[in-house]
């Protein structure tokens, strides 16, 4: 089954590639900028979705130690903050790679 889909995702990615391969040279073809926006799109989502799932479980992390230990509910707090920081910047970094493949394309 794992196969299969394999091999119908690679069908349609190269279908959708394929008005872009046949493109006039000067004109840049509507289907490349909607699918750059769609990946974008994907790729914001993901980041999105792994950050999220990262910090529940940073801060399930966090609630259980304190539960444990509320003498050093402080030093806890503090590095559970500076880890959703770090976990924050990553998703940061995919939107100004995203924004830079939307707006800053030297293929467009």
């Amino acid at each position: 089954m794992r196969k299969v889909l394999f091999t119908l995702l690679n069908v349609v990615a190269v279908l959708c590639a394929a008005s872009a391969a046949f493109a006039a040279e000067g004109a840049v073809a509507p289907q490349v900028v909607s699918m750059i926006a769609i990946g974008t799109a994907i790729g914001m989502g993901l980041a999105a979705l792994g950050c999220g799932i990262g910090m529940g479980f940073g801060l399930r992390g966090a609630c259980e130690g304190t539960a444990r230990n509320p003498d050093v509910s402080g030093k806890i707090t503090v590095t559970m903050l500076i880890g959703l920081a770090m976990i924050e910047s990553l998703a940061i970094y995919t939107l100004v790679i995203d924004l830079i493949i939307l707006f800053a394309n030297p293929y467009l």
